[in-house]
């Protein structure tokens, strides 16, 4: 078979089938001269059938395992020997090396360097051709070497039923010509998309310096006209940015989502007077006023639903590469920037009754105006793929801008799913308190506050918080003393560090070795399962047939001392 694309074509072989080849295989390496002997007439009569078309590889190995059969035959001369064995050697290295020249020659041994041929079989085949016939002890080792390298790179590679394409058919140089063509295009692409980044970058930095200065102005009137209507210069260029987009979208974006650019940097934020990221909220990021007017202009320019679309996509990629960086400066403005694309699409109720200064006062600062129609399954799926501590805001939003967004219920359970995954407090002003205390535990802090709830709930009138304290500590240290009572003279002791056992999977203390008998005890005891009375399931319907008479035997229960079963109960406490 011989690949042409994806495509694969069919061809005629010379073998009867499949058991046929894997016989020839096994008796060329058998090293019994019977059976090389039966495997070099059936390669012989192979060949008589496809002479055009047959393999080099197999044709490589006849030549060199007959080289041996005659030689352990001991009816040639050392001579003799030497020019045979250097006959295969030569049409061995010439044969494999052919279809690897183009129409450029090329060395041989850098062609057989490709192929993991060793350097000096390409020598000894020089020495044979243009200089002293080198002895017959270097002959067999060559002969010996090479017969290993057809087995491993042809033999070898036929076993799992799909053909070497290297050796099932000569060439002329066409692959080599197509690699090296492709190898040519792919370099120019290359050249292309960083010519492309670098223009992208240029064009966005003129835009930056354009617009630090417009922000230089008189300080009275950078409230009032900050680039809010674009200049003739900054016209152009935006124009020019918009021209790239068309044909760069994409890579206007990863340039864009870039470290100076949509994520300020500390000296960018200092410049234009915006607060950091660490005065911000963490779970409900908003991109700063001013920062988010110094790249309005250009955001506008470039609104349409495609770019939206994609902006949005690039945005919640980004923000799943750094989830294990949940609070670093860079993932707060990728969400930020997520919020506001998608607060522009906000589309509220209370929107549709308000007046047109009401209005334009509301979308003064929007990225677009227009309600756009977002993938909105795609999206979800996007932003729960990528969880971090404001994943749950992002979802609010999400499901607020829905056209057909799910249930209320659905809606709760899936924020709150989102709260307990990225371990953030889920907002309790929505959430009623006997509805709160009506939800499932999912973790620890869950089933402690409804403990707290409960014990508030049967706390008598009159007691005072003092007491209520007083009477769980007492509690605590009862517990604590029955702890260490159960395990007296036990290898087991009571953990009172503060330990953060959500750090440490099931069956793992901390300090633990790798060790698997680091736990083992040096007192145990061991029951055989002989020992354990079993009551048989039959003998117990034979007592219930009337007449029918069972062996009586005492329930003597299993034979565990008091010791063991307190260790196994504290073992289980333990974990």
């Amino acid at each position: 078979m011989k690949k042409k694309g994806s495509e694969k074509k069919r061809h005629v072989v010379a073998w009867l089938n499949k058991a046929e080849w894997d016989q020839v295989r096994d008796y060329l390496y058998s090293m019994d001269s019977s059976l090389q002997r039966f495997a070099l007439d059936r390669i012989s009569a192979w060949r008589a059938r496809c002479a055009n078309s047959f393999p080099v590889a197999m044709d490589c190995t006849a030549d060199l395992v007959r080289c041996q059969v005659r030689d352990r035959s001991g009816q040639l001369t050392g001579d003799d020997l030497i020019l045979m064995y250097g006959t295969a050697l030569v049409r061995f290295v010439n044969l494999i090396t052919e279809r690897q020249q183009g129409r450029r020659a090329r060395p041989l041994r850098r062609l057989a360097g490709n192929l993991n041929i060793p350097e000096w079989v390409v020598d000894l085949r020089h020495e044979i051709t243009h200089r002293k016939l080198p002895s017959l002890k270097w002959c067999r080792k060559g002969c010996k070497v090479v017969l290993e390298w057809l087995q491993q790179e042809y033999w070898s590679r036929q076993l799992g039923g799909a053909p070497d394409e290297r050796w099932d058919l000569q060439s002329d140089g066409e692959d080599e010509e197509a690699d090296i063509k492709r190898q040519e295009d792919e370099l120019v692409a290359r050249q292309k998309e960083v010519d492309a980044y670098r223009k992208a970058r240029e064009l966005l930095i003129s835009y930056e310096k354009d617009q630090y200065q417009a922000f230089d102005g008189s300080p009275e009137d950078k409230e009032k006209s900050l680039w809010q209507a674009p200049l003739a210069d900054m016209s152009w260029l935006l124009g020019e940015i918009k021209q790239f987009a068309l044909e760069s979208s994409e890579l206007l974006i990863d340039v864009l989502l870039e470290d100076g650019f949509l994520v300020p940097t500390m000296e960018q934020l200092e410049t234009l007077g915006c607060a950091t990221s660490d005065s911000a909220s963490p779970t409900e990021p908003r991109v700063p006023q001013t920062f988010l007017r110094f790249w309005l202009p250009l955001l506008k320019m470039l609104n349409s639903p495609s770019f939206i679309h994609l902006f949005l996509e690039k945005l919640f990629v980004e923000l799943k590469l750094l989830s294990k960086e949940p609070d670093g400066h860079r993932c707060f403005y990728i969400s930020a920037w997520i919020s506001e694309v998608l607060l522009c699409n906000n589309n509220k109720f209370e929107y549709h009754f308000e007046t047109k200064l009401q209005k334009k006062a509301r979308t003064k600062d929007r990225i677009f105006i227009n309600r756009i129609q977002l993938r909105w399954q795609q999206l979800l799926s996007a932003c729960l793929d990528a969880p971090c501590i404001r994943t749950p805001h992002l979802i609010q939003l999400i499901l607020d801008d829905m056209e057909h967004p799910p249930s209320q219920e659905t809606r709760e359970k899936l924020v709150q799913l989102c709260s307990i995954y990225t371990q953030t407090e889920c907002s309790e002003a929505s959430t009623p308190l006997q509805q709160k205390q009506q939800q499932p535990i999912y973790t620890v802090e869950m089933l402690l506050d409804k403990m707290q709830h409960s014990r508030q709930d049967a706390r008598p009138l009159h007691s005072s918080p003092m007491d209520s304290e007083r009477s769980e500590e007492r509690k605590w240290a009862d517990v604590q003393a029955e702890r260490a009572l159960a395990l007296r003279g036990s290898p087991w002791q009571v953990c009172t560090d503060n330990v953060s056992w959500k750090n440490y999977p099931i069956g793992k203390v901390p300090g633990q070795s790798d060790d698997p008998s680091c736990l083992m005890v040096d007192n145990y005891t061991i029951m055989t399962v002989s020992d354990q009375p079993v009551e048989l399931e039959s003998s117990a319907t034979r007592s219930s047939i009337p007449g029918a008479s069972a062996p009586a035997r005492p329930a003597e229960g299993l034979r565990w001392s008091n010791s063991d079963l307190n260790r196994l109960k504290c073992g289980l406490k333990l974990f």
